[in-house]
């Protein structure tokens, strides 16, 4: 990242121009002063240095890398620049590496990724996806900009949409579900609709009455809490087609819950541009999608 020092910045130290102009946390700006790498007009300088106006702050990110076991798993990566890669999961797969599944996931296929291009960063997922909802993830790859988007994420800075099919016919045309969230018990995976649960708001839009008594909804989450949708939906009547936690699994019409996060909308993290990108819906729930 690089920053040219204005008239109004003049005899501020290094530190102050990170934090107040370059939008750098305290806990980045330490983490800079313990392993170096900024640099004033080509020079590597202390944070205390004050700076005169037409000087180049420039900062570069310490080499970091990922442990996981690089593997050859398709990816369809939809934008990757210096700061962050998005792309497009496939049903079926884990994010990121747990006790049930320690390999075949996303981020082993990041790894391999990385070790075919010659790369070394470090993985930092922004959002997560169930393993059976298929979508757009965010990874960042250093940690100016997981900061920056997850600062997003928590402010409503990203706009994540979905689309699914639920089970039913959804007769409002639009509404929003704000009803809190939380375990359904202290040993249990599954999450519900309880009075002391956290916030938790999804809107919903009806786009199309399926074949099947179905419906196709686009939902945009306002909060992000675990199985959110699948949550609401259920608590509402209209379970997710295929949900096997929720509802009913449905392996006649589909293996999975029929979700898919389709749109992202946010702030790029070092530049001055608004981030707009989709995925299309895959087969199986494209399979789905026949109106009467």
């Amino acid at each position: 990242m690089k920053y040219e020092t204005q008239l109004k910045d003049d005899g501020w130290k290094i530190r102050d121009v990170l934090k107040r102009r370059m939008g750098f946390s305290t806990r980045l700006i330490r983490k800079l002063k313990e392993e170096g790498g900024v640099f004033l007009d080509g020079e590597e300088r202390w944070l205390n240095v004050p700076v005169r106006p037409g000087q180049v702050i420039e900062v570069n990110f310490p080499e970091e890398t990922s442990w996981f076991e690089p593997q050859d798993i398709p990816l369809e990566i939809l934008m990757e620049d210096e700061d962050l890669l998005i792309l497009n999961k496939q049903p079926g797969i884990v994010v990121h590496p747990t006790k049930g599944h320690a390999v075949g996931t996303i981020a082993n296929g990041l790894a391999y990724y990385m070790k075919q291009k010659g790369e070394t960063w470090k993985i930092r997922f922004v959002n997560r996806l169930d393993m059976d909802t298929s979508g757009l993830l965010i990874v960042a790859r250093n940690a100016f900009s997981q900061e920056k988007l997850q600062q997003q994420m928590k402010t409503g800075g990203i706009v994540k949409k979905y689309l699914a099919v639920v089970d039913g016919i959804l007769e409002e045309e639009e509404g929003v579900i704000d009803l809190p969230i939380g375990l359904i018990g202290e040993n249990e995976v599954g999450r519900c609709v309880r009075e002391d649960g956290y916030p938790s708001i999804t809107k919903y839009k009806r786009i199309h009455i399926l074949k099947g008594e179905r419906t196709l909804v686009e939902l945009t989450l306002e909060t992000g809490r675990t199985h959110q949708i699948r949550v609401h939906m259920a608590h509402i009547g209209h379970p997710v087609t295929g949900d096997s936690l929720y509802g009913t699994a449905r392996p006649e019409v589909i293996g999975r819950q029929a979700l898919h996060a389709w749109s992202l909308s946010f702030d790029h993290p070092t530049k001055n541009t608004r981030v707009e990108i989709t995925a299309e819906m895959p087969a199986d729930m494209q399979h789905l999608c026949v109106t009467e």
